[in-house]
C-alpha cells in the first residue's frame, strides 16, 4: 500500500481550486446575462435568444423581450392617444345627443334612428387600458379608435340632417295648415258681410229686407225725439228684441243724430235719425224717408239687424271705432 505523504493543506488547496473551476463558467454566463439585460435596458431592445447558449441567459432574453420601459405621458404616442380617447368621448355623446333630440322630437325621420358605438366603446377601451404599455403598440390602437369615431360622427351628421329636414318639413305644413285656416275665416267674414248687406240691400221689387212692423207698432206720425224713440221701442218685437236691446239703440242713435229726423251731417252726407249714408238709401224702407221718424228706424233697424245682429253689438262697434 502506497502512502500518501501529502500534506492536508495542500489537499484542501487542490479541492478549493477544482471547485473554483467548476464555477467558473456559470459566473461567466451569468455576467453574460447581466450585460445583456442592461443592454437591452438602454437601447429598448431585446437580446436575440442566440446571443449565449446557456439556459438562464436564453430565459432571461425571453423575459425582457416581453417587457420594456412603461410609457411617459409626455411621449407622442401617450399624447395621441389621450387625444383620440376625448374624442370617442365626444362622438359618444353626439351620437347619445341625437338620438334623444330625434325622440323628443316626435317626428318620423324616414329612418331607424339608431346610432351604433359598440366599436367605439371597445376600441376606446382598450387604448385605455393600453396607456401603461410600450408606446409602440399604441399607435395601431389610436388608429382603430380614430377610425370608429369617424364612422359614428358621419352615423350622427346624417340623423341631424334627417331631423332638421323633418323639423322643417312639419314648420312648412304648420304655415300653410295656418294659411288656408286665415283664408277660410276671411273667406266667411266675407261671405258674411255680403249677406248682411244684401239683407239691408232692397230686392227687385223694391221691398226692404227686413219686415216694417206692423202698422200700430209706433208708427204715429209723431217725427220729435220721443214719439220716435217710442216708434223705435213698438218695432223691436218684430226683430224678437227685448227691453235691453232698446237702451242700447237709445244710447246709439242719441250720439248719431239726437233722434232728429232731419239731421244732417254736411262732412260725410249721412242723414236722418240712423244717420245713413248716403241718405237716399232710407227709400228702400218708403219714398218718404226723408221726414218719416217711422221709415227711417225702419229702415236702421234692418240695418243694424243684417250688420250687427242686434243694437248692442252696434253699439259695442260704434263704442269701441266712434262709428257703426
Amino acid at each position: 500500500m502506497r502512502s500518501d505523504s501529502t500534506p492536508p493543506s495542500n489537499r484542501r488547496d487542490r479541492r478549493q481550486a477544482s471547485r473554483r473551476a467548476r464555477r467558473r463558467p456559470a459566473l461567466t454566463a451569468g455576467f453574460l446575462a447581466v450585460g445583456v439585460l442592461a443592454t437591452a435596458a438602454l437601447t429598448g431592445t431585446a437580446p436575440l435568444a442566440s446571443a449565449a447558449s446557456p439556459a438562464d441567459l436564453t430565459s432571461a432574453s425571453f423575459r425582457l423581450a416581453a417587457y420594456s420601459t412603461p410609457t411617459t405621458s409626455a411621449a407622442p404616442e401617450a399624447i395621441a392617444a389621450r387625444a383620440a380617447v376625448t374624442a370617442a368621448s365626444t362622438s359618444a355623446q353626439a351620437a347619445t345627443s341625437v338620438q334623444n333630440d330625434i325622440a323628443a322630437s316626435g317626428l318620423d325621420i324616414g329612418q331607424p334612428a339608431t346610432v351604433d358605438t359598440a366599436a367605439l366603446d371597445g376600441a376606446a377601451q382598450r387604448l385605455t387600458e393600453a396607456q401603461s404599455l410600450p408606446a409602440t403598440l399604441l399607435p395601431e390602437l389610436t388608429d382603430q379608435v380614430t377610425t370608429a369615431a369617424s364612422t359614428v360622427d358621419q352615423r350622427v351628421a346624417e340623423l341631424r340632417g334627417s331631423l332638421d329636414a323633418a323639423v322643417a318639413k312639419k314648420q312648412a305644413e304648420e304655415a300653410a295648415e295656418k294659411a288656408r285656416q286665415e283664408a277660410e275665416a276671411a273667406a266667411k267674414a266675407k261671405a258674411a258681410e255680403e249677406a248682411a248687406s244684401a239683407r239691408s240691400t232692397p230686392s227687385s221689387g223694391g221691398t226692404p229686407a227686413r219686415p216694417v212692423a206692423p202698422s200700430g207698432g209706433g208708427g204715429s206720425g209723431d217725427n220729435s225725439p220721443g214719439g220716435a224713440q217710442a216708434t223705435a221701442r213698438g218695432m223691436l218685437a218684430g226683430y224678437g228684441w227685448g227691453d235691453d236691446q232698446f237702451s242700447c239703440l237709445v244710447s246709439l242713435w242719441n250720439r248719431e243724430s239726437g233722434w232728429n229726423v232731419h239731421a244732417y251731417n254736411s262732412g260725410s252726407g249721412a242723414y236722418g235719425i240712423p244717420q245713413a249714408l248716403p241718405g237716399s238709401k232710407m227709400g228702400s224702407a218708403g219714398a218718404d224717408w226723408q221726414d218719416n221718424a217711422a221709415t227711417q228706424i225702419s229702415w236702421g233697424l234692418g240695418y243694424i239687424s243684417g250688420r250687427y245682429g242686434s243694437p248692442c253689438g252696434a253699439w259695442g262697434h260704434s263704442q269701441s271705432t266712434g262709428w257703426y
